[in-house]
């Protein structure tokens, strides 16, 4: 299936939000455990400057149907050419390719918005996204055990990375 995206409109805030709240009910994707609002990731949206720290949508006949945030890894200077993936795909969108082209279109990217270096946080239980990751040379540069309780279950953290400049 041939995909293609663009850049997050103000207008696509509810959907993105509803993408993302989707997620929350299997404890596998995030770490908040109840849903959000289109107010609350405000401020979020507008940190996401297309030339810097875009945010892309897919659609699928004018419905959103996942998008990828390239977001501030620790917001100091020095960190300022890394940057933290996130991917949320649809649910009737998964397991179609959807991940793989947006992974293959950010690592493409990242070096056009000043970005040596990807990483990506993902739960140590979420074997798809990890197996996503890996299919794109990215490798696991840390594990945090049991950093996250999810409905009374501890849950590890692996951050995979990937240099995608040399230098």
């Amino acid at each position: 299936m041939a995909y293609s995206h663009r850049l997050a409109r103000f207008e696509d805030l509810p959907a993105v939000v509803a993408i993302y709240n989707s997620t929350i009910p299997s404890r596998q994707v995030t770490a908040d455990t109840e849903p959000v609002s289109v107010e609350s990731r405000h401020a979020w949206f507008t940190d996401h400057a297309p030339g810097r720290r875009p945010l892309w949508v897919a659609e699928r006949e004018g419905t959103v149907i996942g998008w990828l945030s390239f977001s501030n890894f620790y917001g100091r200077p020095a960190y300022s050419g890394t940057a933290e993936l996130s991917i949320y795909i649809h649910e009737s969108e998964r397991g179609k390719g959807l991940g793989k082209y947006f992974l293959g279109e950010a690592i493409a990217q990242a070096p056009k918005i000043a970005v040596h270096t990807l990483l990506g946080f993902i739960f140590g239980h979420n074997l798809p996204s990890l197996k996503l990751f890996e299919q794109f040379g990215f490798e696991r540069w840390a594990h945090l055990p049991r950093v996250a309780r999810l409905d009374g279950i501890d849950r590890d953290l692996v951050i995979v990375g990937k240099r995608v400049v040399q230098g």
